[in-house]
């Protein structure tokens, strides 16, 4: 059978049908990682006796007549801060290799198996996935499958690529200022970080606890869909996982058809001021052209986005840097470089500037509660440039000589500073590298989100493009 292994909706149906087996769609899989990888450099573990093991139970509980699941067969990969039982988790960081094998797995991973998935492998990230590049010095940079001379953004790159380059369907990763949706855009898949606290991170190595968000890559809206129904939930190992009580949590039955789907009602803006500083201008092309697809015309401001970014660069790197305090102290030498200098800065910022930025905080979001009075969707852009150069460190943006690392996230930051659900969806254009545009609504809002997706998917404004085996 010629089966579409990017897709794991085709891949579900096809185990559960019969008219292929787990078994093989794992072994596929497989040969795949095994072939492709080097040149990605996207798998730090690849867990094929289990998979193996997984696959034959799948198809075991078919031939029962048992029902194995929503995903039943489909192949998946976790960001490497995700604990696969048996495995040391890395979080990208040499020091942590020292550490005994998980004892169980996260619960996005266990959620995911109970829906038939089958775990395939860990994925390649920046050091404690500080970081907007996926250039670690200890496991090495991933390459963007659309140009393998570029970055494949990060911190989640490693989940982005694997994704892009069509290794896995579904992978899953960690936002905490842009680590989800960066990384998405520059390699033109969807990504999707629901609000915070509407998935677990049970049995994830955080960055910074009150930021840090998990979500996923995938290559259409029916699996992002399909993946943040089984994600979602309560959770008594993440106290922050909570179930809003007055939100729909179950999306399958009617989004994964796209035909139907309409905004209708659905009031979307788009981000000025800015968001509309800083970018190369395919970047803000981008987000012209899902607003001409929409006929969206009505611009809104996010009043002091720029200060949102400053001070989640002092909150994250605060609270970053006093997890990992005591490894500063005594192996700084064993850290990424450019993680290291960052938490070493971090340990040294006043302790006000880091109450100042939490009261900010709090100030910022009730003002962007009152925009969301008045609006359901905002868009904007994912990243102000497309995939910079493995090795690149600066960029001229309206004519100014920037970092590129700090800025990648400069557009992602200001929302996830608050918690806001948003998915990147990809902007693919001819002969060009991809870009992300953000579509970001108020927190439990995720319903309005896909039903955006979908229909620009269905119209054919955003989609991932099919690279070549």
């Amino acid at each position: 059978m010629n089966l579409d292994i990017t897709n794991a909706r085709a891949i579900a149906t096809a185990v559960q049908t019969g008219k292929i087996s787990a078994l093989q769609v794992i072994r596929t899989t497989l040969e795949q990682i095994q072939t492709r990888n080097q040149q990605f450099n996207c798998f730090t573990a690849v867990t094929t006796e289990t998979a193996l093991l997984d696959a034959e139970t799948i198809d075991s509980e078919i031939a029962a007549g048992k029902n194995p699941g929503l995903l039943a067969g489909v192949p998946f990969a976790v960001k490497n801060l995700f604990d696969i039982q048996g495995i040391t988790t890395l979080a990208g960081a040499k020091i942590n290799a020292e550490n005994p094998p998980a004892t169980q797995d996260a619960t996005a991973i266990a959620k995911l198996k109970q829906a038939g998935a089958i775990l395939v492998g860990a994925l390649n990230m920046d050091e404690y996935a500080y970081g907007f590049v996926t250039e670690n010095s200890h496991y090495g940079a991933t390459r963007n499958p659309h140009d393998i001379n570029r970055v494949a953004g990060g911190s989640s790159g490693g989940s982005a690529a694997a994704v892009a380059a069509g290794l896995v369907p579904l992978t899953l990763g960690s936002d905490t200022n842009g680590s989800i949706r960066v990384p998405a855009a520059l390699c033109g898949v969807y990504g999707f970080k629901p609000t915070y606290g509407r998935l677990s991170r049970a049995g994830v190595a955080l960055f910074s606890s009150s930021f840090d968000h998990i979500g996923t890559f995938t290559r259409s809206i029916a699996d992002t869909a399909i993946a943040f129904d089984i994600l979602q939930g309560y959770d008594n190992r993440d106290p922050i996982c909570t179930n809003h009580p007055n939100v729909e949590t179950r999306y399958i039955a009617s989004l994964p058809h796209i035909d139907r789907i309409n905004i209708d009602g659905i009031r979307i803006a788009i981000a000025g001021d800015y968001f509309a500083q800083k970018a190369e201008p395919e970047a803000l092309e981008a987000v012209q052209k899902v607003a001409d697809a929409l006929n969206i015309k009505n611009y809104i401001t996010i009043p002091e986005s720029h200060r949102a970014r400053a001070a989640a660069f002092v909150i994250t790197a605060v609270e970053g840097a006093n997890l990992h305090f005591d490894k500063l102290r005594d192996r700084s030498q064993d850290f990424d470089p450019a993680t290291r200098d960052r938490f070493l800065a971090g340990a040294l910022i006043p302790s006000q500037w880091y109450v100042q930025a939490q009261r900010f905080r709090r100030w910022y979001r009730d003002k962007v509660r009152e925009i969301f009075a008045n609006v359901d969707i905002i868009i904007a852009p994912t990243t102000p440039i497309t995939a910079p150069l493995i090795g690149q460190e600066t960029m001229i943006l309206d004519g100014e000589e920037i970092l590129v690392r700090p800025y990648l996230g400069q557009f992602t930051q200001p929302l996830s500073f608050i918690g806001l659900p948003v998915l990147s969806v990809p902007i693919l254009r001819a002969n060009a590298l991809p870009l992300g545009v953000q579509i970001i609504a108020a927190p439990y809002n995720e319903a309005k989100i896909l039903q955006v997706a979908g229909l620009l998917e269905k119209m054919g404004t955003v989609a991932t493009r099919f690279l070549p085996n």
